[in-house]
């Protein structure tokens, strides 16, 4: 009997696309970020797996089991509490040794709330059991890490994207109709764009408790100015161009004109903006954290670890791997839209 395999089809890139690729691959700088860049935030999506302060593998009588996916009461192991078992308690490990059982842990054994107990004095100096030291609450300073850039760099993705469409889209309207249309919502633009975003931000964060969506909509509601400006400019040098007109007596659509033939002239002014904006939303969450105005305890923070730095100056590895983390990861970001911007210029050619 012969097993078949099927072969799955290759994928085969058109040629503008495969010029945008080799105009991507021809900036190694930016290539070789995006790597590092993409291995580090995937390895962040799986914080839980890699820094948590319970076994990935319990084998316990028998039966493995998962306790960083599933909540195990202390009565799984023979204890008396009804509530989820804490591994890290000798009590609760020698219930387990008992039954010939055995744990295997995270690489890192510490969670983003999880506090080192037996640290001589907080903030704790880098150690065989915390590789960056604690903070001054006894929390790992590299499991705060882990979890804070997930949620660092999350938050500025999709604040980014939202930020993109709705400022591509009304850039694209101001542009292409002009008139009436550009001059009122070039007003509305000029007067959002003027409010002082940090002050307001700050003003309802003291109002409501702050959790990821709320604070993500608020920065949503003032970052898609900066994008309308340049695509708006595109737009307008465009839109009379021949071939546009020609389009328009052919009976195209305005909004075919506008995404088939001027979005893409728009395009290499909006990557270019793209970084600024992304890194911004970073740095405005790290701010706001650092002010604390931000995400609440619960959240772990980058920005925190800032603060912590400037108010614990006798612990110097606090305010160091705030720098490192922030500088790593926004030039990380920088260098890989420079990239972008490459594939997408027209200009551009590879070698």
């Amino acid at each position: 009997m012969k097993l078949g395999f099927v072969r799955m089809p290759a994928i085969e890139l058109d040629p503008l696309q495969q010029r945008r690729w080799e105009n991507f691959k021809s900036n190694k700088r930016g290539y070789w970020s995006f790597w590092i860049f993409l291995v580090l935030f995937v390895l962040s999506l799986f914080a839980e797996v890699i820094a948590n302060d319970k076994p990935l593998v319990v084998s316990y009588d028998g039966s493995f089991l998962s306790p960083v996916f599933v909540s195990y009461p202390e009565t799984r192991f023979g204890g008396d509490f009804e509530t989820e078992a804490d591994y890290t308690d000798p009590f609760v490990q020698e219930l387990i040794e008992e039954k010939g059982g055995w744990m295997i842990w995270p690489l890192v054994p510490w969670s983003h709330d999880t506090i080192n107990y037996e640290a001589a004095t907080l903030p704790a100096p880098p150690s065989a059991d915390n590789w960056l030291g604690t903070d001054d609450r006894g929390r790992d300073l590299l499991a705060l890490i882990i979890y804070g850039f997930r949620i660092s760099v999350t938050f500025g993705l999709i604040v980014t994207a939202v930020s993109t469409v709705v400022g591509v889209l009304a850039g694209a309207a101001q542009g292409y109709f002009g008139g009436w249309v550009d001059l009122f919502f070039q007003r509305i633009v000029e007067i959002w764009s003027s409010t002082p975003t940090l002050y307001v931000i700050m003003i309802i964060s003291a109002v409501l408790t702050p959790n990821f969506w709320i604070l993500m909509g608020l920065v949503s509601l003032f970052s898609w100015t900066g994008l309308v400006g340049v695509v708006r400019a595109e737009f307008l040098r465009a839109r009379n161009f021949e071939y546009v007109q020609a389009a328009r007596a052919l009976g195209v659509s305005n909004w075919k004109i506008m995404v088939r033939h001027l979005l893409p002239n728009a395009m290499v002014a909006t990557l270019t903006m793209l970084p600024f904006v992304l890194t911004a939303t970073i740095s405005l969450l790290a701010t706001l954290d650092f002010l604390g105005f931000g995400l609440s305890d619960n959240y772990p923070s980058l920005g925190e670890i800032g603060l912590q730095g400037k108010n614990n100056l006798q612990a110097p590895w606090l305010g160091l791997t705030a720098f490192f983390t922030f500088a790593v990861m926004l030039s990380l970001l920088v260098f890989v839209f420079e990239a972008v911007r490459d594939a997408f210029d027209p200009r551009k050619t590879f070698n």
